[in-house]
């Protein structure tokens, strides 16, 4: 059996950072950066009381945005905004410096407390590994589509490629947990995992990003037609036990279609 690589151990504390995040009104970025220790930082008490005030007015804030969002669509302005939350926009520029930090703080709101959540839960299901990697495909485009407004105002309104950054890394460690566990049961081995895992992340968002834009195919045919890519990637990983050497090793033959296919 190989042993576990060093990134089962962040993934195991991203995936419960993620199910706590939100919970305890932590930002993801900032669940991402106390996992690996970089706020362990003693600091005054007032400060820290200030900072923590002041992040829970933030957050209020943005949970008034993207209501107001879902009510006046994703072209909303600063001053609309504003007037739908019941406040001034002075009050928002005190905590936002223009609207694409309102935007950026959008987003991640939105992952922390709509997206994450939802993976937590399908991943830690019990479910044969065919059903789990439709379930997750499923989750993902299901909380998307779910939120079209909110999709656009937080992924045209200009927000932060560090927040998209972040939330990559953390929807690809939860994912590197869960292959790690399934391909060390089955004596796989597990180098390539991150390598997989963020390819699979980048690859469905990107995706879905088309769809949601251009609306081309319908939410299943979407869901079958990512479903088929990542679980042919799946086995393919599977057949191989996760070694590059022994699948260069092997023959390549494309196969052929069966007939007929509509």
């Amino acid at each position: 059996m190989c042993p576990r690589p060093n990134p089962a151990a962040a993934a195991r504390a991203a995936v419960a950072a993620a199910a706590t995040a939100a919970a305890k009104g932590a930002s993801l970025p900032k669940a991402i950066r106390n996992q690996s220790g970089i706020d362990d930082v003693k600091t005054d008490g007032r400060k820290r009381r200030w900072e923590g005030h002041k992040e829970a007015r933030r957050t209020e804030l943005v949970d008034g945005t993207l209501a107001a969002v879902r009510t006046l669509g994703p072209d909303a302005g600063m001053d609309e905004i504003a007037a739908e939350i019941g406040v001034s926009k002075t009050v928002l520029y005190r905590y936002f410096s223009d609207k694409s930090d309102l935007t950026t703080a959008a987003m991640m709101r939105f992952i922390e407390t709509a997206l994450v959540p939802r993976l937590s839960s399908a991943i830690n299901e019990d479910l044969e590994e065919f059903e789990l990697t439709r379930t997750v495909i499923s989750v993902y485009v299901q909380t998307v589509a779910d939120e079209p407004q909110i999709y656009s105002f937080v992924m045209v309104g200009g927000s932060g490629a560090q927040v998209l950054a972040d939330s990559q890394k953390l929807v690809a460690q939860m994912l590197s947990f869960v292959m790690i566990n399934r391909m060390v049961d089955q004596g796989s081995a597990t180098a390539g995992v991150e390598t997989w895992a963020y390819s699979l992340v980048g690859a469905i968002q990107l995706a879905v990003h088309w769809w949601m834009v251009e609306q081309r195919l319908g939410k299943e045919e979407l869901i079958n037609y990512l479903t088929m890519m990542v679980w042919s990637a799946i086995s393919g990983i599977a057949a191989a036990g996760g070694s590059p050497d022994y699948f260069n090793a092997q023959e390549h033959p494309l196969p052929k279609a069966p007939s007929p296919i509509d």
